[in-house]
């Protein structure tokens, strides 16, 4: 195990919940943090989209975006058309307050970060910030935003009412509805939020907004022509400009919505050639809306967006499974963290593609990705390129969510794990009957640190719990892989054993600094070489037999060993052996299966079977 990370910030290590699980971004293969460092600005006012902040601000933009494209053409067909305009100069003034909004969500967003679409990376770089929103959409917004009803106010006390070049300029605040467009599309992604509800509140919306903005066009267009009678409200409704607003919004918004659904009863129909003009160009439109509300209608009543109402579904079955079981909390949200990475990481689908390379580009990208991350850990020091190779090419990454248990006391030794990024906790167990109670996190692991590998190497179960603390990017290796690789490449093998044992057998100090933290992140010890500190152990375990090895062969059923720890010299072991087998330490000769003779514990091996015998006659035997 190494790497062992001082205190971070507490933000790293704040409580699993479903809120902060929206707003994880997944870091890149090999990347030891969810941003590119190629794009990584650094500075203290670049603002995350991610942050709950900035997404308070978003939601608020979209109210205002919601009245200033509802009221716009409203004023612009009933309000500004009405004989009482004494209401109007505070709907100057509350526009102008709204634009000011505008203005400010136009300078933050030139210190908001942006994911790259071809990267899906978070790019932080303020002068790419700025370049992309000056070269995209910049122009749009500051049009939408400018103040001119209020600057004529101001100017001359004189409201600007059917002037063609005012109008067609206030028809750009339309342009703001692509920040709803946006809110819902994340409202959809969020699994806090019920995706049938948010996708037809969305439908909704569209059908709401064509309807009443159809209304005010068809009503402005019966204001501004010079004959009230030679409209398509002025033939129905006599005076129509005296009646009521009420009135006169109900009709538009009647006529509009017949047109729309292409019904036509007859009581309202176009006139002149403008109105006639207007109504096939909104019939068309409306090809193009009914073909998409009965699209989506059928995604989500027969079909519905297949991937994510799969993953909906996952998270019922999840969820119903939790309460059905009575599970506590905290495994409820193990497994809804563990199906939302899942999502995800499909998403991105990096694992699958590997996987359907051909072995050859498939070494490539692992000798890419891989490879620095092996070189810094102290298992492959000095290892050849070719082993690292070998390893890389058989290791597979995993998104971890926090506090989940990677690795449990007592588990087999199956795999290796080497941390690309986030931490992970090393557990103590001080009350073994339950892996929840008497917990002591004595070590946190961080980016470059590996565990798993001493109970690989001893074939012992493990000695601790490995939890993860925040997300972590782990690369997974299985035991049998290893030893192939070891196998193969046996000088490095021997290489690899001895770092394993320099750096973690007993007696000798951790060559890595170890930083030992108690639950509340105070620093309780800290230890490195030659200084006292806990050192992790090698038990070495073996057999001893009170017999020669072809006596053993011979009649192997019937001698009965002992299991012992293997200590650190001759003399230890062979008073073990005098306890153990009842025999004179001094007058014993110690072989290995082959007849050997074995005077130095330096050779001797993990699960070897020694011989002890007693005098030089059995010896002739």
């Amino acid at each position: 195990m190494d790497g062992i990370e001082d205190k971070e910030n507490s933000s790293s290590s704040s409580p699993l919940n479903l809120r902060n699980l929206s707003k994880l971004i997944l870091p890149p293969l090999g990347v030891n943090s969810g941003r590119d460092v190629r794009h990584d600005g650094r500075g203290r006012r670049i603002i995350s989209p991610m942050d709950s902040r900035y997404r308070c601000w978003e939601t608020w933009m979209v109210c205002l975006v919601t009245y200033t494209t509802w009221l716009y053409p409203f004023q612009l067909a009933f309000i500004n058309s009405s004989s009482n305009m004494n209401n109007i100069g505070v709907l100057v003034i509350v526009g102008a307050i709204v634009d000011g909004f505008f203005a400010v969500d136009i300078i933050l967003t030139f210190f908001v970060a942006y994911f790259d679409s071809a990267t899906q990376m978070l790019v932080r770089n303020p002068k790419k910030i700025a370049l992309r929103y000056l070269s995209s959409w910049f122009i749009m917004d500051v049009a939408s935003t400018f103040p001119f009803a209020w600057i004529s106010y101001m100017t001359t006390g004189v409201i600007i009412k059917y002037r063609f070049p005012y109008n067609l300029l206030g028809v750009l605040r339309l342009w703001r509805l692509s920040k709803v467009h946006q809110f819902f599309t994340r409202l959809e992604k969020d699994i806090r939020f019920n995706y049938f509800f948010i996708r037809c509140t969305r439908l909704l919306y569209v059908t709401l907004f064509l309807v009443h903005g159809g209304g005010c066009v068809f009503y402005y267009m019966a204001v501004v022509h010079p004959h009230d009678g030679r409209t398509w409200i002025g033939s129905v409704i006599p005076n129509f400009s005296k009646a009521s607003v009420w009135t006169q919004y109900m009709a538009s918004v009647y006529w509009a919505t017949t047109t729309l659904a292409t019904v036509g009863y007859g009581d309202f129909h176009a006139i002149n050639s403008l109105e006639m003009c207007f109504s096939t160009f909104y019939m068309l439109l409306n090809l193009g809306l009914t073909s998409y509300l009965i699209g989506n209608m059928t995604n989500l009543v027969v079909q519905g967006t297949r991937r994510t109402m799969d993953f909906r579904n996952n998270i019922e079955v999840a969820s119903n499974f939790v309460r059905r079981n009575k599970l506590p909390p905290r495994l409820r949200e193990q497994i809804l963290a563990y199906m939302c990475l899942k999502f995800r990481a499909e998403y991105l689908n990096q694992q699958h593609l590997m996987d359907e390379l051909p072995t050859s580009i498939n070494k490539t990208i692992c000798h890419h990705l891989f490879l620095p991350i092996l070189t810094n850990v102290y298992l492959f020091k000095d290892v050849s390129v070719e082993t690292l190779l070998l390893l890389a090419a058989n290791m597979r990454t995993e998104y971890i969510p926090p506090k989940e248990d990677v690795i449990k006391y007592k588990q087999g030794p199956d795999e290796i794990y080497i941390v690309v990024s986030g931490q992970i906790e090393i557990i103590e167990l001080q009350d073994h009957r339950n892996d929840r109670v008497g917990e002591t996190i004595v070590g946190v692991l961080k980016a470059g640190g590996i565990f798993g590998e001493i109970s690989v190497l001893c074939n012992r179960p493990q000695t601790h719990t490995f939890r993860t603390k925040t997300l972590s990017q782990l690369l997974k290796l299985k035991h049998t892989d290893f030893f192939q690789s070891m196998e193969i490449m046996q000088e490095d093998g021997v290489l690899i054993n001895q770092h394993a044992v320099s750096v973690n057998s007993k007696g000798r100090k951790s060559s890595r600094t170890v930083d030992y933290h108690d639950q509340n992140e105070n620093r309780i010890l800290e230890s490195n070489s030659g200084n006292d500190g806990v050192d992790l152990v090698i038990n070495v375990r073996v057999s001893v037999f009170r017999c020669h090895p072809l006596l053993k062969r011979e009649a192997d059923s019937e001698v009965i060993g002992k299991l012992i720890t293997l200590p650190h010299t001759m003399e230890d072991l062979k008073n073990i052996i005098e306890k153990k087998l009842m025999v004179d330490a001094n007058n014993i000769v110690i072989m290995n299966d082959k007849g050997a003779e074995v005077d130095s514990i330096e050779l001797i091996r993990d699960n070897d079977d020694l011989f002890v015998v007693l005098n030089t006659e059995d010896l002739v035997k």
